[in-house]
């Protein structure tokens, strides 16, 4: 089968045939249908982080279940699915408390893919850029038939994450007003997932103007260029000088998440929930979180249960309450990998997609 294989940091993926291992007890394989190109991934091309190379990105991904182990009782072949990623044991510490976002597995995943006698990683015990993968059947969540697989994709990780952060994580109450610090895929669905929640205003904060008016499309009542306007002045401005109540940062960045935690007012709450880099320090002054009684906090997956959370949100969307297919801009062939990384870091997409099917 095609995969797209990172072999070295800020290089092109190169477009490989790989074996796949037949699925072994308690494994799924499954034909990929899609994947969403998720700025997660960049990171690793663009960064040094722990990822072990040779490794095949992706982690936003579903398909059908084209065979599947000795002992798989959750997913049968002709099943569709959506992809949940990293470990699921189920049995950890966490996984036992409900929050398997924070799993800490004892064992990792056997090697499944390779080329030649060489070993490929599969990121995230996943790795969605490919035409085919072999999971844990812990990592597959069984969606109903009518739903459109392409864009479901997405639930695996961008509309998870971005909703979850506001109904889950931070618990966003009717009639809040709420900040977002950066519209890319997720950021988008923070947006959404406010909209959702009942917030009354919902500020949304980039500097593209393009980005801005994706943010509009997804329910923002307020639109801020960062490179035009001072974040904070202007989001105490619209809340009657107080602050708002929540604020979102999606781009991981020391300074936006600064300004998130300075845009709230007293006992308000800040989240971040962009991905920073492995050696970003934050610097403040702790006496502020008790002079104002202010919260910031991480969120994580957007603190999701996926064999909860994912179908929920399939059905929130076929009812029409959430919106998937006004998230897609462009969709690219396996093969146009570094095309789609382009464009979304140029900010010409909200979210492209893989068709891999």
């Amino acid at each position: 089968m095609k995969a797209a294989v990172l072999y070295e940091r800020r290089t092109p993926l190169v477009i490989e045939d790989l074996d796949l291992v037949p699925p072994g007890p308690g494994e799924v394989e499954v034909r990929l249908v899609a994947s969403g190109v998720c700025h997660s991934d960049l990171h690793h091309v663009q960064r040094d982080t722990p990822t072990v190379l040779p490794v095949v990105l992706g982690h936003e991904g579903a398909g059908v279940v084209s065979a599947v182990g000795a002992n798989v009782t959750r997913v049968k072949p002709g099943d569709h699915v959506i992809i949940a990623f990293g470990a699921k044991c189920g049995e950890c510490f966490y996984c036992v408390r409900g929050m398997p976002y924070l799993c800490t597995p004892a064992n990792p995943a056997r090697p499944r893919l390779a080329r030649g006698n060489q070993t490929i990683n599969q990121f995230l015990e996943v790795a969605t850029y490919a035409e085919r993968t072999v999971v844990s059947e812990k990592n597959v969540v069984k969606i109903r038939d009518d739903a459109p697989l392409a864009v479901c994709s997405l639930i695996a990780c961008g509309v998870t994450t971005g909703i979850g952060a506001v109904i889950n994580t931070a618990k966003v109450e009717p009639g809040s007003n709420v900040l977002v610090i950066g519209t890319g895929g997720v950021g988008l669905n923070v947006v959404q997932g406010a909209r959702l929640a009942g917030a009354a205003r919902i500020i949304a904060v980039d500097v593209r103007d393009n980005k801005l008016e994706f943010a509009r499309a997804m329910g923002a009542t307020h639109l801020i260029n960062a490179e035009k306007e001072d974040v904070v002045e202007r989001a105490k401005a619209l809340t009657g000088g107080y602050g708002v109540d929540y604020a979102f940062e999606v781009i991981g960045n020391p300074k936006t998440i600064l300004q998130a935690y300075e845009s709230v007012r007293k006992g308000g709450v800040a989240v971040v929930v962009g991905v920073a880099d492995e050696n970003a320090d934050l610097t403040f002054k702790p006496v502020w979180m008790m002079r104002q009684a202010k919260t910031l906090m991480g969120c994580a997956y957007g603190s999701s249960r996926p064999q909860v959370d994912f179908p929920k949100l399939v059905d929130l969307y076929m009812e029409g309450r959430i919106k998937l297919d006004e998230l897609v801009t462009r969709r690219f062939a396996l093969d146009e990998i570094n095309e789609a990384f382009r464009a979304m870091e140029a900010g010409e997409v909200a979210r492209g997609i893989l068709d891999l099917a």
